[in-house]
């Protein structure tokens, strides 16, 4: 027993006190007051009280009453998260807003964001996924909105063992966090066919579908619930003439596209569906450049900067769109990450909130616009 009581000499008194206070707590979210602690363990209850004080210091327990003190489940020392970001781009106001809000939510949360462009490219979307790997990141996050891309990207990062979450744009094998397509679709149609009915009877000549082709089938979704919810309301929407577009997304691809279209039809009182407020505002100034503004209605979607400027000016077209709020994106995110990453069970999609934007509740709904110099139309 030399050899034992030699050991013994090596063992710090006060680290087997602490590992006895923490091994009193039975159960993750115990609660114990500084008596029961003194009880189970047998310790005085002054070396009781600084132990419990240096572990509360310490973010190993939770203090949260006088003397009372909660276990925490994970007791290993905090580690700080490394997350890739790869971004969409930054030429429009949503995925601005997106990276802004996912930025401060980062830092809130005490985690390392590393951040990079897609840049409106598959190819550099590749790119990134490659570096986020080379970066060796905890866990990853893409917004990026080509469809075809999205599983050579997801099984880049997913056979490097790293999880990861796709904004808006679903990715095989990845956390979904984004809109509810078809619901928001529902919204803007519904809101079209009311629109329809006070303004002009309920009679239209030609719906205009500008759509995302790109994205794939999830983003097309919006398309089809606009149809849907215009038809619920307008009952004979269907025999009206439907044209769909490829807008892209984009202000000037979804002004050409439209600008062509318009030279080649007679129709008079035109509808507009639009899968994103971009392309929303580049079909309503094809619109206006040919002299059509008043025979048309325009919604939009995401309820972005430049959208609700539009509908903020006299006599706009933009009669609505449906908002994603993605300045809000950045926390739902960042907790889906956290859970991810401390291996809890989570959904495989998570979707955001959505509400219709008009001219005559955007003010109510965003009052600060113009406090932030939201104003001018982006138009490039």
């Amino acid at each position: 027993m030399i050899g034992e009581s030699n050991s013994h000499r090596y063992i710090v008194k006060s680290l087997v006190h602490a590992s006895q206070v923490l091994a009193a707590f039975q159960r993750e979210g115990e609660v114990l007051r500084l008596r029961d602690v003194v009880a189970r363990t047998g310790i005085t209850r002054g070396t009781c009280f600084r132990i419990l004080y240096t572990l509360h210091s310490c973010g190993l327990l939770e203090k949260i009453g006088e003397n009372q003190y909660r276990a925490i489940g994970n007791r290993q020392p905090h580690r700080r998260f490394r997350i890739g970001y790869a971004a969409h781009g930054q030429e429009a106001a949503f995925p601005r807003e997106v990276n802004a809000s996912l930025v401060r939510a980062a830092q809130a949360a005490d985690v390392e964001l590393v951040v990079l462009d897609n840049r409106y490219d598959a190819k550099v979307a590749l790119r990134n996924a490659d570096r986020l790997v080379r970066e060796e990141v905890d866990l990853a996050i893409e917004f990026q909105a080509d469809d075809a891309a999205a599983p050579a990207v997801a099984s880049k990062i997913l056979e490097a063992g790293i999880p990861l979450i796709a904004i808006d744009i679903p990715h095989p094998g990845a956390t979904y966090f984004g809109a509810n397509n078809y619901s928001a679709g529902l919204m803007a149609g519904r809101h079209l066919g009311r629109w329809i009915m006070h303004h002009w009877r309920g009679e239209a000549d030609e719906v205009v579908m500008m759509e995302l082709t790109r994205s794939g089938s999830l983003p097309q979704a919006r398309i089809r619930g606009m149809l849907a919810g215009l038809s619920e309301v307008v009952r004979h929407a269907g025999q009206w003439k439907t044209t769909h577009l490829d807008g892209d997304g984009q202000f000037r691809t979804s002004l050409e596209a439209l600008r062509r279209h318009l030279r080649g039809t007679r129709t008079r009182r035109m509808l507009v569906g639009a899968a994103t407020d971009p392309s929303a505002l580049g079909a309503l100034r094809a619109i206006e450049e040919a002299g059509r503004a008043e025979q048309s209605a325009v919604v939009g979607q995401n309820a972005d900067a430049e959208g609700r400027a539009e509908m903020r000016a006299p006599r706009t077209r933009l009669i609505g769109s449906v908002a994603y709020f993605p300045e809000e994106y950045g926390t739902g995110v960042i907790q889906l990450a956290l859970e991810i990453l401390a291996h809890k069970t989570t959904p495989p999609a998570v979707f955001t909130k959505h509400q219709l934007v008009t001219p005559e509740n955007v003010d109510h709904l965003y009052p600060n616009d113009t406090l932030l110099g939201i104003g001018q139309i982006a138009q490039a």
